[in-house]
């Protein structure tokens, strides 16, 4: 469900014509809907209404101080992965006491600034981790809330790239050594396990890695219990997916069902780390067409090659490169007919890399027009760079009939606010 819809064949973002914010603000351009946003975080919290639990929202699925405030207001917490998204999430007025601490490699001044902020617990995920945790946390002279990070060695049979729960991953502990990590924190005077964590991947489009992870994970829970670690949160992190094309992923209100089916009995919070599933189709990047190259075929072939260069690259939506990942492209004023254009939607980075679909059939396109890439809201802006030294594009959120830039175009002299050139 989202609030980009086609009126009298025009597209819309909740009660704005997409082209109104394009004569704006330009292209290219990522714009979120307000009501979409709010629609998925209510359905996804209401599946949970019944226990006690805690929604972390995700903040490196998209991390504008915007989308963070408007969440943030829903009563979401947050679940960062580095200092700066720690300071964002407090920017943005989440409290610290709602804000779990994931990731492989924590620095020292990232676990000061989270243990001055006092925020709900650190999710540990090495045993070299721990005992730095431990001496920053003497140093400070406060005690350092943390849960460990089990690998339960689950295939969550997505993308290699965005999978997390495999032992030959680099995320967690196994659960033989978060065991004895456990032990050992119990004689550390400022460390206090708190809960236990767990997170497989994203993109996840099944119901069953989930619940096997969560029938490994509530065993270990209990047995800690048993052995005198009291713990209070079970964070089974984020990673259901969404609709870019045909996939079927449950809805929220189906996997709430089968990991409260097994949670039964089990007394703790739990707490959810969603991201894509939040912000994913609450975006869309707009981009417009440049021009439209005809590659004649070779005499063994049988048709030539097509290709839609747009002014949106790998730079903007890295996704598309990087994961192969299927984004629908649409234009923003529909053409009426039935004839089609096979081509790739390519960019202006010079890299053979640089696309945005491959052999998608399009209506027939001309320079000037726009395109709308769907499913962008979650990482989209936040993996987006300078490459080429391309400005990278604006953020606008859209609000029922109103919208607005919360991040600005950069600009040129953005590129190189902080470069000098010494006197050599």
């Amino acid at each position: 469900m989202h609030h980009f819809q086609y009126h009298h064949g025009e597209l819309w973002a909740e009660k704005v014509p997409v082209r109104r914010i394009v004569e704006e603000v330009g292209t290219p351009v990522y714009i979120y809907s307000s009501a979409t946003l709010r629609r998925h975080f209510r359905v996804f919290e209401e599946a949970f209404a019944d226990i006690p639990h805690l929604v972390c929202y995700s903040v490196k699925a998209n991390s504008n101080l915007a989308v963070l405030k408007l969440l943030g207001d829903l009563g979401a917490g947050a679940d960062v992965v580095s200092g700066g998204e720690l300071f964002r999430a407090l920017k943005a007025g989440l409290p610290a006491s709602k804000i779990v601490f994931s990731g492989v490699g924590k620095t020292e001044i990232e676990m000061e600034e989270a243990l001055q902020a006092g925020i709900l617990m650190f999710n540990v995920e090495s045993l070299g981790e721990l005992e730095t945790l431990a001496r920053v946390a003497e140093r400070l002279g406060r005690v350092a809330p943390f849960s460990i990070r089990v690998n339960p060695n689950v295939d969550p049979k997505t993308h290699p790239y965005i999978s997390t729960g495999l032992r030959k991953n680099k995320f967690g502990l196994p659960e033989e050594m978060a065991r004895s990590a456990y032990q050992w924190a119990r004689k550390q005077p400022y460390l206090k396990a708190v809960g236990l964590d767990c997170h497989l991947g994203s993109q996840l489009t099944e119901i069953a890695p989930f619940v096997e992870a969560l029938k490994r994970l509530k065993a270990l829970y209990q047995d800690l219990c048993e052995e005198g670690i009291e713990l209070q949160y079970l964070d089974l992190g984020g990673g259901l997916g969404i609709v870019y094309g045909e996939e079927e992923p449950p809805p929220p209100a189906e996997y709430a069902k089968a990991l409260k089916k097994e949670l039964q009995g089990l007394p703790c919070t739990l707490i959810l780390e969603p991201g894509r599933v939040i912000a994913g189709n609450a975006g869309i990047l707009v981009t417009r067409v440049l021009y439209v190259k005809h590659n004649p075929p070779l005499a063994e072939e049988k048709a030539g090659k097509n290709f839609v260069i747009v002014d949106a690259g790998m730079n903007d939506l890295i996704r598309p490169a990087f994961y192969q990942a299927y984004h629908r492209i649409a234009p923003v004023k529909e053409v009426p007919g039935e004839e089609v254009l096979l081509a790739d939607v390519v960019g202006p980075i010079c890299e053979s890399g640089d696309f945005l679909a491959r052999e998608r059939p399009l209506p027939p396109v001309s320079p000037g027009d726009l395109l709308a890439v769907f499913s962008a809201g979650a990482y989209g802006f936040v993996m987006s760079s300078n490459y080429n030294s391309r400005p990278r594009a604006p953020e606008v959120l859209v609000d029922g009939g109103r919208f607005f830039v919360v991040r600005k175009r950069e600009t040129y002299e953005d590129l190189v606010r902080l470069e000098e050139i010494p006197e050599i």
